[in-house]
C-alpha cells in the first residue's frame, strides 16, 4: 500500500522518495487528507514513539521531519482546496533572555507531525509577544521553552500576561525545557509540562481536541 510506503520512507528520512510517493498517491486519486493522516502523520507518530523510548535520537527526528515537510508542501494547496483545517493552532517560542532553540524546533516538528498549525516565534520571546500572537492568530495553545534556570521565571510572566489580556480561559499554556518540572508548572499556574517533544505534541493535540478546535 502506497501510504504505508510513505510512512516507512518518512521514518527512514528519505525526503525525495517521500515527495515522489506523495505525488504518486495524489495522481492515484487518494484524498490529500488521507495521504497526510495515513502516510505522513502515521510515519511521524512512529518516530515520535521511538524518540520517547530512546530508540531514535535527534538526528533521525530531524531527517524524518524534513521528509515530512517536503511531502506536506505538496499536499498543502490540496488540503486547502479540500477544506481540511489544521487540528489546532499553537504559537511556540523560547522565552525572553534565552536563545536555545533545538528543543523548541523539535517540539514544533512533532506538533506539525500531528497536523497542528504552528507559529514559530523564535527565541528571546517576550510574554507580550506570546499573548498578542495567541490573541491575533486565534491560537488554542501557547508553548514556552526555556533551557536556563535564569529564564524560567519568564514562563510565570507569560501566564500573568495571558490573564491580564483576558485570554487565560481561551488558551492552554504549555511549558518545557531542561530545568522545568511538573511541580514548577503547577506553581506558576500553567496547564501542562511535558518532558519531551513527542509528549508535548500528544498533549497539544489532546488539548485542541478537547477545546473543539
Amino acid at each position: 500500500m502506497i501510504l504505508e510506503d510513505i510512512s516507512l520512507k518518512l521514518q527512514a528520512g528519505r525526503a525525495k522518495d517521500v515527495k515522489a510517493l506523495v505525488q504518486q498517491a495524489i495522481d492515484e486519486g487518494i484524498p490529500a487528507e488521507q495521504i497526510l493522516d495515513e502516510g505522513l502523520v502515521a510515519g511521524m507518530n512512529v518516530i515520535g514513539e521511538k524518540f520517547k523510548n530512546n530508540e531514535v535520537f535527534v538526528p533521525e527526528v530531524l531527517v524524518a521531519a524534513r521528509a515530512m515537510n517536503m511531502g506536506a508542501q505538496i499536499l498543502k494547496p490540496l488540503l486547502v482546496a479540500e477544506g481540511v483545517k489544521a487540528s489546532g493552532k499553537v504559537c511556540i517560542g523560547t522565552v525572553q533572555g534565552d536563545l536555545h532553540d533545538i528543543g523548541k524546533n523539535l517540539v514544533k516538528m512533532m506538533m506539525e507531525g500531528k497536523g497542528l498549525e504552528v507559529i514559530d516565534l523564535g527565541t528571546d520571546v517576550s510574554p507580550d509577544t506570546f499573548v498578542e500572537t495567541a490573541k491575533n492568530e486565534g491560537c488554542q495553545i501557547i508553548a514556552c521553552s526555556a533551557l536556563l534556570t535564569t529564564t524560567m521565571g519568564v514562563m510565570a510572566d507569560v501566564v500573568k500576561a495571558a490573564e491580564a489580556a483576558g485570554i487565560r480561559d481561551k488558551v492552554k499554556i504549555m511549558i518545557g525545557g531542561a530545568p522545568v518540572t511538573d511541580e514548577y508548572c503547577q506553581k506558576i499556574g500553567a496547564d501542562a509540562y511535558t518532558p519531551d517533544a513527542a509528549s508535548a505534541a500528544d498533549k497539544a493535540l489532546e488539548f485542541c481536541k478537547a477545546m473543539g478546535a
